[in-house]
């Protein structure tokens, strides 16, 4: 059996797609050929998640899943493991695996098997669904908008809003329709867990669907935090604008834009310098290997619409968690009311799991303990034991299993065994 699926995966590999980032790895590799970085890693730079998961022996579907308002979007299914529990089961437990922003599925695969929570899962016997959301190098497309038009920006006008309250419906219908199964459980980094919480507050009849929400570092308020990007958020009122009239309404996802940016607007006068800056401070903890960089700029960051960067900017600066702020004439048309309403966080009634790590400069723990206090239904408030562990050691710190993962597996074992 194993024989078989790393002949399958070979053949996949070789027919593999190219990661978001490919050109870039590959000017890296002829720009300093004797770099420390093993050809390994490299390979994995290069392909994308479904030669990433071929290329280790692991069986690698791509589903297509349309939303009610058009978006076309990819799910990456692994539906069973390759060491262990390795065989189809149509009575798998399901689970859930929700991005954050700026990232893709990649950020559950990209820390390799062992590793990487993606293929721990499917070891531990589940059957691993992978989202991904509007606007991301994998769901970058439309039935009638188009994403590369600079003179209609239409499909890049969401937030995660539109996120939690349409992709994950029809994420979550076309699994249950899928699979069969009624009941799974979700686990969401930081936007993951915000579009999450959209998703329950705004259709309440969700929360049935779930034996157990994991949110790690889970973005909701932003009282506390002090990092550097914050200082952007005052001026978000006149970025967002400007973006769309220039054509930038999708941000980071090719390297021409990330070019582009460092170039204009990295300069230290700039406003936007705090988002430079913020970039690496995220990536400089005790758990950051930085052999791998050249792997996670292969797949990150894999795209967004500016208007997430803006709603998040909006619950900086009003210190609550509530709907887009459109202007007050569409905000009446959308909400019935000149002012955007709160999530109404006492419907989401789901059982909720939430991990979080007191060096997280970008889902500051006193924010994330505001939001625990909030929630109806929370069975676990899971501090992370380190003062180091910070936001992207949540997908990929080296260690994390052991840190984080073997816990978190044991509690939906638990929630499993309390759903019966």
């Amino acid at each position: 059996m194993l024989r078989l699926l790393l002949l399958v995966g070979s053949m996949a590999a070789a027919l593999a797609g190219r990661s978001p980032h490919a050109d870039f790895i590959d000017q890296l590799v002829a720009s300093a050929p004797s770099a420390r970085y093993s050809n390994n890693i490299i390979e994995d730079a290069l392909l994308d998640v479904p030669g990433l998961v071929a290329k280790y022996g692991y069986p690698i579907e791509s589903h297509e899943v349309t939303t009610s308002d058009g978006y076309i979007l990819t799910m990456h299914r692994i539906p069973h493991g390759r060491d262990q529990n390795n065989r189809p089961d149509p009575n798998k437990p399901v689970v859930f695996l929700m991005h954050g922003m700026l990232s893709s599925s990649a950020d559950y695969l990209v820390l390799g098997p062992g590793n990487a929570l993606g293929y721990v899962l499917a070891e531990e016997g589940y059957d691993v669904w992978l989202g991904n959301a509007r606007g991301n190098f994998y769901s970058r497309r439309h039935t009638n908008l188009n994403p590369d038009s600079w003179m209609n920006p239409a499909f890049w006008r969401f937030s995660w809003d539109e996120i939690g309250n349409h992709d994950l419906p029809a994420f979550l219908d076309y699994i249950e329709r899928h699979t069969g199964q009624k009941k799974l459980h979700y686990i969401g980094h930081s936007q993951g867990g915000t579009s999450f919480l959209v998703l329950n507050s705004l259709r309440p009849e969700y929360n049935a669907k779930f034996i157990s929400f994991h949110g790690m570092a889970p973005a909701a308020f932003f009282k506390h935090n002090t990092h550097m990007i914050t200082s952007l958020a005052p001026h978000i009122d006149l970025i967002e604008p400007a973006a769309f009239a220039i054509g930038r309404a999708e941000v980071f996802g090719n390297r021409e834009f990330i070019e582009w940016f460092n170039m204009n607007m990295c300069a230290e006068s700039s406003i936007f310098a705090p988002v430079c800056s913020a970039i690496w401070v995220s990536t400089t903890s005790d758990y950051f290997n930085t052999t791998m960089i050249p792997l996670f700029l292969g797949h990150s960051p894999a795209g967004s619409s500016i208007r997430q960067l803006s709603h998040y900017a909006q619950s900086i600066n009003h210190h609550t968690f509530r709907r887009f702020d459109h202007n007050p004439v569409t905000n009446l048309i959308t909400y019935g009311r000149r002012t955007p309403p709160d999530y109404d966080l006492s419907k989401v009634t789901a059982p909720a799991y939430i991990h979080y790590a007191v060096n997280d400069l970008m889902t500051n723990f006193r924010d994330v303990e505001i939001l625990i206090e909030k929630l109806p239904n929370v069975k676990v408030a899971h501090l992370v034991d380190s003062p180091v562990f910070d936001h992207l050691d949540f997908v990929w710190g080296s260690g994390v299993k052991a840190r984080l993962y073997d816990k978190m597996i044991g509690l939906m074992k638990e929630a499993e065994r309390n759903a019966l």
